[in-house]
């Protein structure tokens, strides 16, 4: 069984539902979930279905301390679900092509630092995009610009509010995300 780690940030419905997903199956399991943040809802969802988690601070992340707890399990895939902090390049150079983020817009556009959440939704409504979507992408040491592996776009109709974009969004990265993972632990992306 392939091993799967999470890094989140905030309430971790992403991360739940990669558990979810994949303790349906015999390809893989999230073994731990990261977090940076000690008050992230996502502890609480990991919990409730078994798997650890790790709280770390920003300094704990840049040295080696979390590369060594990864080390420890040598997972198979780590999938940046809502993970906010820049990852660090010793990890990624110890794990290349191996680590994935998934992006609520469709790369390039909307992507680099301080673009995540309803700062997007908000860019994408006021500036009266046709479509928008979910990039899923490898992670190097540069914000959201990785090898892109997935992309899903819908059309919107220009009415949405923000919220309204956050939820369609969100639909697809419930749908696609473990879809991809999936693929990716089958060799088959």
């Amino acid at each position: 069984m392939k091993k799967i780690v999470v890094f989140a940030s905030g309430s971790g419905t992403n991360a739940e539902n990669i558990i979810k997903y994949f303790a349906a199956t015999e390809i893989g399991r999230v073994e731990v979930v990261f977090t940076n943040n000690p008050n992230a809802k996502v502890i609480e969802r990991a919990r409730n279905y078994g798997i650890p988690t790790e709280i770390f601070s920003k300094t704990e992340l840049i040295e080696s301390k979390i590369l060594q707890k990864i080390d420890n399990i040598k997972p198979d895939l780590i999938v940046l679900a809502g993970f906010l902090l820049k990852f660090p390049e010793n990890i990624i150079e110890a794990y290349p092509n191996k680590i994935i983020n998934i992006h609520p817009a469709l790369l390039p556009k909307y992507g680099g630092k301080g673009m995540y959440g309803m700062h997007i939704h908000r860019a994408i409504v006021g500036n009266k995009e046709k479509e928008t979507g979910i990039t899923i992408h490898f992670v190097n040491e540069h914000y959201d610009e990785g090898n892109i592996l997935f992309q899903k776009n819908v059309v919107l109709s220009g009415d949405e509010t923000p919220e309204e974009v956050a939820e369609i969004i969100h639909e697809l990265e419930q749908k696609y995300f473990p879809e991809v993972i999936e693929k990716l632990l089958n060799h088959n992306l």
